[in-house]
């Protein structure tokens, strides 16, 4: 490992008394570490910086939901970026190793890092730079990119498309409902963290699974917003899940499967999820789909949702 500073000290926080510190370099999401610090989302031993003289040079933190266990996220790592390279990235890499070491156990797989990042981040230099220099760090540790995501946002005022009859729609009755459509979804799909599973040996069902698991059973929202769409005979076209983690409502997955694909159902389908949401009079609906998924990016600009971020997410193999 590249030599960091001599005067650099690496440490967790002591508490939420230090949050102050670590907000010491600014991100997209310091808004809710208050939030996540006191509903135990982000343990301060999770939250690490780099200081020299007392001023944050790096900091990082992982993420976990309500049901606790070792972290599931790193969603925080940034860097100051006023120091030169290859110092800033040499700070970046200790700090990072560090903390990895002290956190997450020998032999156990590292959390995947996403970055949250400008929708132009590659036409601006110095946007550019910024996120450059962070995943340059990570892929020092090993990490390389999985995937690159539009995020998008629908706006309360925008028009919402009416229901025009093309399909019916219910609500999921339970959890194997749900599941078996999602294991046919993954049929075919070009969502990189479905294919991702795929790749590792997991059967279809068993990564439709673990994403019900992992992303919708501990959501609190009413599952009574879930809709299976189907054409008039009865048959399923697809599936939508309005939901509201804890920082805002979402379109929180949304497939249609193979059969009945290339037939403009995606719109019906995210109009539904759409409209279930609007009249809970949100201001504001987030979503997210793959870069390289165009069909289903294509179908969110239709519905007027507007790309407002992209998001980058690495894995260690």
């Amino acid at each position: 490992m590249p030599l960091a500073p001599l005067d650099l000290i690496i440490r967790h926080l002591e508490g939420p008394e230090e949050l102050g510190l670590f907000l010491g370099l600014p991100y997209v999401l310091d808004h809710e570490v208050a939030d996540d610090l006191a509903a135990g989302r982000r343990p301060p031993e999770w939250m690490w910086v780099a200081l020299r003289g007392g001023r944050v040079a790096a900091r990082l933190s992982w993420w976990t939901d309500e049901r606790g266990g070792g972290p599931r996220f790193l969603d925080f790592f940034d860097l100051d970026d006023t120091l030169p390279e290859p110092e800033r990235g040499e700070i970046g890499l200790r700090l990072l190793e560090t903390a990895t070491a002290a956190v997450i156990p020998a032999g156990a797989p590292r959390p995947e890092y996403g970055r949250f990042v400008p929708p132009d981040w590659r036409k601006d230099p110095a946007a550019r730079e910024v996120v450059e220099a962070r995943l340059r760090v990570m892929a020092a540790s090993g990490a390389r990119v999985l995937v690159e995501r539009l995020r998008l946002e629908w706006r309360a005022g925008t028009p919402v498309p009416k229901d025009e009859g093309r399909l019916m729609f219910r609500q999921v009755r339970d959890r194997e409902d749900l599941v078996a459509l999602m294991a046919a979804v993954v049929d075919g799909t070009l969502d990189a963290h479905g294919r991702a599973d795929l790749a590792s040996g997991l059967t279809a069902r068993e990564a439709a699974e673990k994403q019900y698991e992992e992303e919708f059973a501990q959501l609190r929202s009413p599952r009574e917003w879930w809709r299976v769409a189907e054409l008039p005979g009865g048959e399923p076209v697809g599936f939508v899940v309005p939901a509201r983690n804890n920082y805002h409502p979402m379109i929180a997955y949304i497939g249609v499967l193979p059969a009945h694909r290339g037939h403009g159902y995606v719109d019906d389908v995210l109009a539904e999820g759409t409209r279930v949401l609007a009249a809970r009079g949100v201001e504001r609906i987030r979503a997210a789909t793959d870069l390289g998924n165009a069909p289903m990016a294509k179908s969110f600009a239709r519905l007027g949702y507007v790309n407002f971020e992209r998001a980058v997410d690495m894995v260690w193999d």
